[in-house]
């Protein structure tokens, strides 16, 4: 092992007296932080005083609370309308809702064009008429060059469901 030679111990005598040096100067600043403390704030506004209403409790038994769902109606024309086909197997881009899937291009002649499509993880997929796509049962109806036309359904929320037309247009590049 080496010794420390006689410069090495001098730079370091230095260093630690320059670095006792500079923590000496500090009564000024504790007598300044002194100073911003023992002043006062400004005044705080006053509080606004808080309104009280009247409860009003709803006792017209004959007709529905309006702050409660209407039950469901098994008879309503509501549930006559379009149902989602539960029986079918899910098609893999219907795990994702439709806004997060990306229309990049198309494959294919004018009488069968094919859209390509990427999910979030990065997975391109081949979208044809017919299929499935998104979580609210997205039904294919017409893939052009430039954008893919979906039938959803929806609820309607009084037990029914109801069809809503959707696009997925090709991205930006």
């Amino acid at each position: 092992m080496r010794r420390p030679t006689r410069i090495a111990i001098a730079l370091a005598t230095l260093a630690m007296m320059s670095g006792l040096a500079a923590c000496s100067g500090q009564g000024d600043l504790h007598e300044w932080v002194a100073q911003v403390k023992a002043r006062k704030g400004a005044p705080l506004p006053a509080l606004p005083v808080v309104k009280t209403f009247e409860t009003y409790i709803y006792q017209d038994q004959d007709k529905r609370d309006p702050f409660e769902p209407a039950p469901p109606q098994a008879n309503s024309q509501d549930t006559a309308g379009p149902h989602p086909d539960q029986g079918r197997p899910r098609e893999p881009l219907e795990a994702f809702p439709l806004d997060s899937l990306k229309m990049v291009g198309t494959i294919g002649a004018k009488g069968s064009v094919e859209a390509l499509v990427k999910d979030p993880q990065g997975v391109i997929h081949q979208v044809h008429v017919g299929e499935y796509m998104g979580q609210n049962y997205g039904h294919v109806a017409q893939v052009t060059a430039g954008e893919i036309d979906l039938t959803e359904l929806v609820p309607n929320g009084s037990g029914g469901w109801m069809e809503r037309d959707a696009t997925v247009a090709l991205g930006e590049k």
